[in-house]
């Protein structure tokens, strides 16, 4: 049942972050950074086409000239009969409303007459409307087509609207192509420009993708200031030969930040002049560089799936491996994005990494936590019978796991008992034996942990520790002696303390054994003991047995041991209780504590 209750909480984990990886991508929550991202990624620079030349009215002209707005019209003139027949497009990306000399403007309209492949820029009235699309849902129209200001050449010359369609940002990355109104569809400036020429080199127009709004995707060729660019007032006084125009595009149009013809742009920090984007516009139609955005289903559906498998990857990998392996996708996911934008289709770029990341991030944090829990947990379960440094150790490594079974070690084993403490139970009070039992068992536990011992377990009034485990201790066989030791010194001031309050003595019998033993945690999974057995274990408990009141008993393995460290009497082979054969033994009667041993017991004190 856990189990399966397992799978089901793993398989909801997934599918909810696969649908919100696929949920943030789908309403492009982070629209802008994610065009950010994508106009440093995919707007770069492929190289301007020379055929694409532009007539600045540049801050040289308005000083040759004067302001624009006291200008004749025959200015522009001018200009087309300058450059004659050379071009093969002549487009004017100037506002020409309304009369002002009527012999500007008859020269002008003239002009373009005799030209005939001149084009000029109409202005599109855009207004908010309440429409309704085809399922008869209400949504608003910000760019109802309210009306569309001809030039006053526009029986003399191809027109084109030069709207520019920045988004929320204020960054020109798209080019609406057309306009339906009052039944009549209008091409815009760029898209004039690119029939006229594909007209003049007898070639078949490309049909650029539009998006779901239909407008086209620009990729900028060139960077501000990377298309050549003449003077106007240079093309006036006749410094440049109208032949470098030769079967060109010429785009008319402001060049100087006064004339407020200036746009942000996804691949400059700078801005860009409004005649550089109809060129780059009109580039891109000519090079067929009109990529469209993915579905918004598929890229959804891309992002999830990539994210995911981060995810997953993240969570059963060790972060050794799992990390280099996420820093590829979002690498990958980057650079299959330039490359399906090159194709011809752009993909969000930030949702797959993104998600990648954060999944990849959740897991770390979730790996820590776990491993702190784990910490935790093993902490909690040998607190109250391992020493203090031991259980640090623990905290610290987290290299110890709580399981079921056991392992082959050498250890020490001390058994303690009080004596008498049945007989003597049944003449006290319940509240005088508990005393009596807290402070023995105080005594005891504070010896073993400071000896670095295991407390194994309280048996009654008996107590039972190991050295040597769960984890290796130096000189554990000493330290099992030295703690029987404490332990019966201590018990001198609990036995004068209780025949004063009780009339009553306690004292001690120990035994001590050393040699191999099955330590581990011994149970069932939900309820287990760390403890150690064996014959080892078996040993220690009937010396402490035989032990007197008083007396430390140790086993020939121990005092073999330890020898030289202690004094003892030696007591002979005695029989003990299911061993076939008897067991040499010595009785305790004093540990040889060197020079460096009680100078690190002043420190402690």
């Amino acid at each position: 049942m856990k189990m399966k209750k397992n799978k089901i909480a793993v398989a909801a984990e997934s599918l909810i972050l696969f649908a919100l990886a696929f949920l943030i991508s789908f309403y492009d929550i982070f629209y802008s950074f994610d065009s950010l991202l994508r106009d440093k990624l995919y707007q770069q620079p492929r190289g301007i086409n020379n055929k694409i030349k532009i007539i600045a009215i540049d801050d040289k002209t308005l000083q040759d000239i004067g302001p624009f707005g006291t200008w004749s019209r025959g200015v522009y003139a001018d200009v087309i009969n300058k450059l004659g027949d050379y071009p093969a497009v002549i487009a004017m990306d100037i506002m020409i409303f309304g009369d002002m000399d009527s012999d500007g403007d008859e020269a002008l309209k003239e002009a373009c007459l005799k030209n005939g492949h001149v084009i000029s820029g109409s202005y599109i009235n855009y207004t908010t409307a309440y429409k309704t699309d085809e399922n008869g849902k209400p949504f608003i129209d910000h760019f109802n087509v309210d009306s569309i200001e001809q030039p006053i050449i526009s029986e003399n010359a191809v027109t084109g609207f030069v709207n520019a369609a920045p988004d929320d940002d204020g960054i020109v990355r798209s080019a609406v192509l057309s306009e339906s109104w009052n039944d009549k569809t209008y091409k815009s400036f760029a898209a004039q420009i690119y029939s006229a020429y594909c007209d003049f080199l007898g070639i078949e127009e490309n049909i650029p993708s539009l998006d779901s709004r239909d407008r086209m995707w620009i990729n900028y060729a060139g960077k501000p200031f990377d298309y050549e660019h003449i003077s106007l007032s240079s093309i006036l006084d006749g410094t440049v030969d109208p032949r470098i125009f030769t079967d060109c595009i010429v785009i008319m149009g402001a060049y100087a930040s006064g004339l407020q013809d200036q746009f942000s742009v996804p691949n400059s920090a700078d801005q860009m002049y409004g005649v550089e984007i109809h060129a780059n516009i009109v580039q891109g139609l000519l090079d067929g560089k009109c990529p469209v955005p993915a579905g918004r289903t598929v890229s959804a559906l891309s992002a999830a799936i990539i994210s995911y498998c981060a995810y997953i990857i993240s969570k059963k990998l060790r972060l050794r491996y799992s990390t280099p392996i996420v820093i590829l996708i979002i690498i990958g996911c980057a650079a299959a994005g330039i490359a399906l934008n090159s194709a011809g289709i752009t993909f969000p770029i930030l949702y797959a990494p993104l998600c990648s990341l954060v999944y990849y991030l959740a897991n770390i944090i979730r790996k820590y936590a776990e491993e702190a829990a784990e910490k935790r947990k093993i902490t909690a379960a040998f607190k109250k019978y391992v020493a203090p440094q031991v259980v640090e150790e623990i905290a610290k490594t987290g290299n110890y796991h709580i399981k079921l079974g056991g392992e082959n070690r050498d250890i020490a084993v001390l058994f303690v008992d009080i004596r008498g403490f049945t007989p003597m139970s049944e003449s006290l009070e319940p509240e005088q034996v508990v005393d009596i039992l807290n402070s023995y068992l105080n005594l005891t536990t504070n010896a073993i942990f400071s000896n670095g011992g295991t407390l194994d377990k309280f048996i009654g009034d008996a107590t039972m520790a190991v050295f040597n485990a769960p984890f290796d201790l130096d000189d554990y066989i000493f330290r099992a002696v030295k703690t029987a030791w404490d332990i019966v010194s201590g018990g001198n001031a609990i036995e004068s303390q209780f025949m004063e309050k009780y009339g009553k003595s306690v004292s001690f019998g120990v035994g001590v054994n050393c040699g191999p033993a099955v330590v581990g945690n011994i149970g069932c999974d939900f309820r287990m003991d760390y403890t150690a057995i064996g014959d080892t274990v078996n040993t220690a408990a009937r010396l402490e047995s035989n032990a007197k009141r008083g007396q430390v008993l140790i086993s020939e393995k121990v005092y073999e041991q330890v020898k030289d460290r202690v004094t003892v009497e030696p007591i002979g082979e005695i029989p003990l209780k299911g061993k076939s054969k008897g067991v040499f033994v010595y009785s305790l009667t004093g540990i040889n504590v060197s020079d460096e041993e009680k100078a690190k017991e002043l420190v402690n004190e």
